[in-house]
């Protein structure tokens, strides 16, 4: 009962990040950044002490998302435009969708080992120490082997820029890297808030699935092909339309969903500070509410 007595106060002092109340509120980030570095470089360290196992894990990872590719490479043998869009077209929509979760999931993707934690107690060894719980669990199993998700998505997002007719701007060469980094800040802030669900279903990891993988899936595809309702669920709800479809929109030249205003396109770096903000909220309230197994 002890045990459990110190583990819940010190989740009730929580900060926002999973860091002690003690701590200095401007170090917080940055001492949170730090310990996350400095977990990540271990599992890369013994990642990278088996190379051969390294590269055959990571093809494997590339190598199983390229599937979802081939499957609209066999949707265009048979037809010519997909919801009015080409190939190409649907290519810089995978691309973008593809790079932007990749680079999302090799950042934090083993939040999503949260709710194993909850249920088994491990994670109140994370509340004791004085470094960001965040930051632990996200560096925490390090997936090296992630970086052929990234891959993959990049060579489809190269092949749709080579081959597309797009009358390149200023603002459309900078649209695509910021829609990139945007697009992994919106999938970060998923996966936290997944993260913190966890605390509440403990055992919801599937729920969890539905927003991050299921969710990029969605965006390998134009809007048009899903019920209006659901473009406004990802859009209003869910802002994962701020990852792609805005952007490519005005990239490509085409209508945008819901006949929303052609500025709407360079806003996804606000759609990433906000689903971030309220991720960070979503994180504090849970981990606020952890009392540990009693164990």
């Amino acid at each position: 009962m002890a045990e459990t007595a110190h583990v819940t106060g010190a989740a009730d002092e929580a900060d926002p990040a999973g860091g002690i109340s003690w701590e200095p509120r401007r170090g917080r980030l940055g001492e949170g950044l730090r310990a996350y570095g400095l977990i990540a470089g271990m599992w890369i360290r013994s990642t990278m002490a088996y190379r051969t196992s390294f590269l055959l894990t990571a093809f494997g990872n590339f190598a199983m998302t390229a599937l979802d590719f081939v499957a609209i490479l066999l949707m265009f043998s048979r037809v010519d435009a997909l919801g009015g869009w080409s190939l190409p077209e649907v290519a810089f929509l995978y691309g973008l969708s593809g790079v932007s979760f990749g680079l999302a999931d090799l950042a934090i993707g083993s939040m999503e080992r949260l709710g194993q934690r909850v249920r088994d107690g491990t994670l109140d060894t994370l509340l004791v120490r004085p470094v960001p719980v965040l930051a632990q669990v996200a560096g925490d199993r390090f997936g090296l082997r992630r970086l052929g998700r990234v891959a993959q998505g990049l060579l489809v997002l190269g092949y749709a820029l080579v081959v597309l007719d797009v009358d390149w701007t200023v603002a459309k060469v900078l649209l695509v890297p910021v829609a990139l980094l945007s697009g992994a800040g919106i999938f970060c802030a998923v996966f936290v808030a997944a993260g913190a669900f966890q605390f509440a279903a403990q055992d919801a990891s599937e729920v969890a699935n539905a927003f991050t993988y299921g969710g990029t899936t969605m965006l390998q595809y134009p809007p048009a092909v899903f019920a209006l309702d659901l473009v406004r669920g990802a859009t209003f709800v869910v802002p994962l339309a701020f990852v792609n479809w805005l952007p490519a929109g005005y990239v490509l030249d085409r209508p945008y969903p819901l006949d929303l205003p052609g500025w709407v396109a360079f806003t996804p770096p606000l759609a990433a500070a906000a689903c971030c903000a309220l991720a960070g909220l979503a994180w504090r309230a849970g981990l606020r509410s952890y009392r540990s197994t009693g164990s």
